[in-house]
């Protein structure tokens, strides 16, 4: 019993290294998701904007920008849900709680989510994140808020989409088949 009272001289505990490698991994994920992320500037860039000539070239720039600033368009979406949410805590809360659930399941597992052995595809996750994140929300007693945000964004990013010229976009060799393939072939 001579050990009986002393203190581990250990500085970092086992547990302390996983818990570290796993927050230096979620941390490069979220900042290489964030990386796709197009510059304000651009978004906004007053001299880009015309309205199109036909309801053809209308779709075909919504399919382009939907795709080249995607990670913007969420954030204005979440953005406008959090406003939106302002004067209902709970639900303020609930979201939260929500968005850190999409964190840990969807955006920062850098490996195949696996639940009784079998093996979970992204879609399914996105699928079930996505009625449960809405289930969840509409039962917090902000239904009108949540639905009427839901529609203001889904109107924002629409318009903007459709007026936003896709002739000045810088597409990256990752994004640039898509891009083409939704760009109008004339």
């Amino acid at each position: 019993m001579t050990n009986y009272g002393t203190i581990p001289t250990s500085s970092s505990p086992q547990g302390t290294n996983v818990n570290r490698e796993y927050v230096s991994r979620a941390k490069a994920r979220f900042q290489e998701g964030l990386a796709t992320r197009r510059p304000w500037r651009e978004i906004a860039d007053i001299h880009s904007f015309s309205l199109p000539r036909s309801f053809g070239e209308a779709v075909a720039r919504v399919k382009t920008n939907l795709v080249y600033f995607s990670v913007n368009y969420a954030i204005v979406a979440l953005a406008i849900m959090f406003l939106s949410l302002l004067w209902h805590p709970i639900s303020l809360i609930v979201f939260l709680a929500m968005l850190a659930v999409w964190l840990l399941l969807y955006f920062l597992r850098d490996e195949p989510l696996v639940i009784f052995g079998r093996l979970v595809s992204d879609k399914v996750v996105l699928i079930v994140l996505g009625v449960l994140t809405i289930f969840v929300l509409l039962f917090t007693g902000a239904t009108t808020e949540i639905l009427s945000s839901l529609l203001v964004a889904a109107v924002v990013v629409l318009v903007h989409a459709a007026v936003r010229r896709t002739d000045n976009l810088c597409p990256d060799e990752e994004a640039a088949g898509l891009l083409r393939s939704a760009s109008p072939s004339s």
